[in-house]
């Protein structure tokens, strides 16, 4: 989402004359745009600024910019220790951004911006195209989140559920792929509770699909709550265009610790939408978020994450020890030790590759669609992703930006996978 904020932040600042530089000693402005879901981004926000101070000792200074979730959190303490910040923008109001900035150019003046004007925010940004000309483009459909998870920081960050209009959103996407996108990726922190005038995700997805450039469509991040049969049967064989990679965050595999993070949902309740997602297409697989060492974590509350994930057989785990946030409820409890939470992290992470590596040696010398979205630089090879978001390297001379091409996967590591494009699929012009 941070990057679809940078993307708006640019198509902002281009109606004010500004450009983006390769030469970031040559700079006029910095826009740091920051995530506050861990611990240290406020640390890398004066890491960042330091490094512009040393490179603009002997010369004029930028406009420097924080923008995103730490702007928000901690914008007054951002402005009173980092006198060389000239602004401080949350993510709901980025939309003010030109304004800002013409009037730092003025007055000189440190300001802070950190209104929840989400509905302005985006009445704003329909005047300006989304001018992202990437094959696999980013659409945020949906900001907020009013779960209330103990541990986490985005209501407090990015505020309330709020969804979209579908009429912007189609606009958008036409856009998009106008502007040569073939894929596009649904954006929310809580993006299956889209709802807008009786219209779901399942319908925008469904409308989404009927734009001709418009070749694969995905959507992140989803909670188990708002998983709705609507959705669910969605996902069948029919809609050829939505990809079968659903990336669906738990968190823990124990009720108990699920419920001390108010995820509102058991173990049994995520089983049964996997159960239900196989049934209507037995080809989908899953990715998920864990935290381990959440403050009351037993060493039974872990063997049971360590089962889930044994069950499932994610093919991709983002799994991080427990990160209090300032500001959150779980912020107050008591931490487990430090040594027994690396500890589980390392025997999670470790279950956690060997399922990922025996899940992509299972693709050697099989065949998968690509969609390639840009040369790798120096070499005569194409990077692109297949259905299920495994990266993979060809290596071609022809032109293959832009397009979907069967590859027989020949071999990989962890992170990428390595083929060749097939004459087979590819005689009957299936490029995009």
């Amino acid at each position: 989402m941070n990057e679809y904020d940078s993307n708006r932040i640019y198509d902002l600042a281009k109606s004010i004359n500004y450009e983006k530089t390769s030469e970031p000693t040559k700079a006029d402005c910095y826009v740091l745009n920051t995530c506050h879901i861990r611990e240290k981004a406020t640390d890398k926000v004066y890491h960042d600024i330091g490094r512009i101070k040393k490179n603009f000792k002997d010369k004029k200074k930028p406009i420097v910019v924080v923008t995103g979730c730490v702007a928000q959190a901690e914008g007054e303490i951002l402005l009173e220790k980092e006198k060389y910040i000239d602004a401080v923008i949350g993510p709901q109001s980025f939309h003010k951004f030109n304004q800002i900035i013409q009037s730092i150019e003025k007055e000189s003046l440190q300001k802070n911006s950190t209104d929840f004007d989400v509905r302005e925010k985006f009445d704003t940004l329909n005047y300006y195209k989304n001018s992202d000309n990437s094959v696999s483009s980013l659409l945020t459909i949906q900001e907020g989140c009013d779960k209330f998870c103990k541990f986490c920081v985005v209501p407090y960050t990015r505020g309330a559920e709020f969804s979209r209009p579908i009429n912007e959103l189609i606009r958008e996407s036409k856009d998009l792929a106008d502007s040569g996108a073939r894929e596009i990726t649904l954006l929310g922190q809580n993006v299956n509770a889209y709802s807008y005038n009786d219209k779901k995700l399942s319908n925008l997805i469904f409308e989404i699909s009927k734009l001709k450039n418009i070749k694969r469509i995905r959507y992140t991040t989803s909670h188990p709550k708002d998983f709705t049969e609507d959705l669910i049967n969605v996902h069948d064989n029919k809609m050829k265009k939505l990809m079968p990679l659903i990336h669906l965050p738990i968190q823990s595999g124990s009720d108990k610790i699920l419920k001390a993070m108010n995820r509102k949902h058991t173990v049994e309740d995520y089983l049964e939408i996997i159960h239900k997602l196989k049934a209507v297409n037995p080809m989908i697989r899953f990715s998920s978020d864990f935290i381990i060492g959440y403050p009351g974590e037993t060493d039974t509350d872990f063997d049971e994450t360590l089962k889930l994930l044994s069950k499932i057989e994610f093919i991709n785990c983002f799994s991080f020890i427990f990160s209090p946030r300032p500001g959150t409820p779980a912020a107050k409890l008591t931490e487990i030790d430090n040594k027994v939470a690396k500890k589980r992290l390392v025997l999670f992470q470790s279950a956690a590759e060997k399922i990922k590596l025996k899940y992509r040696r299972s693709l050697f010398n099989r065949t998968s669609l690509v969609l390639f979205e840009n040369k790798v630089k120096n070499k005569d090879e194409y990077f692109g992703r297949d259905e299920y978001s495994n990266s993979v390297i060809v290596k071609t001379k022809e032109n293959l930006k832009g397009k979907i091409k069967e590859v027989k996967i020949t071999n990989g590591n962890q992170n990428t996978l390595f083929g060749e494009i097939t004459q087979r699929f590819n005689k009957r012009n299936f490029a995009a």
